[in-house]
């Protein structure tokens, strides 16, 4: 068995929270956070909720021009990035895929044969990353750039009764954590 990073997106390797992914710009430690849980043995999985798409306001086309010019930017050196899962629908649509749900981690276990004891999900967005690793049963880091102060602050009664098992300044000191056993 083989174990993952599920990396959050937007606000948690860089850009706004809930920004266009045509305007995303990487924190300038996101490679570096990368590179730290790539030495460590794991998988970078990005799962990102693009609703935009499921409303219109997005085409399926942009959305996969930005993906890639995202993964060519992060494994230009090397692979960075494994896998760049997406959920393109809108909450009404009732998916399994949309970030709390867990249908994206399932396929990327089965896909990768993870071990979901051993993998992490790391966001900004509590009710979406922290309760998805704790619906899949992954450990959950909750990132403090993005909606993770406002996650902590005005957002906390989204994801009342769960707790991350790390809050952290960012992506590198997530990334830096898990390294040393930390968490």
């Amino acid at each position: 068995m083989s174990k993952a990073i599920f990396w959050d997106l937007q606000g948690t390797l860089g850009g706004e929270a809930t920004a266009d992914i045509n305007l995303f710009e990487p924190f300038e430690f996101a490679k570096k956070a990368l590179q730290i849980t790539k030495n460590e043995g794991f998988r970078n999985i990005i799962i990102t909720n693009q609703s935009r798409i499921g409303k219109g306001l997005l085409s399926l086309e942009d959305y996969e021009r930005e993906a890639q010019k995202i993964i060519t930017f992060f494994n230009n050196e090397c692979t960075l990035i494994d896998d760049f899962l997406c959920c393109p629908h809108k909450s009404e649509d009732e998916c399994e895929c949309k970030k709390p749900k867990i249908a994206l981690i399932m396929r990327s276990v089965e896909k990768y044969s993870l071990s979901v004891k051993e993998c992490y999900v790391i966001g900004d967005i509590a009710k979406n990353e922290i309760l998805m690793a704790h619906n899949a049963g992954c450990k959950g880091i909750l990132v403090l750039t993005g909606g993770g102060k406002d996650s902590l602050g005005r957002f906390r009664s989204t994801w009342a009764g769960y707790e991350a098992d790390l809050i952290t300044e960012n992506a590198f000191t997530a990334a830096k954590a898990i390294a040393n056993g930390s968490v």
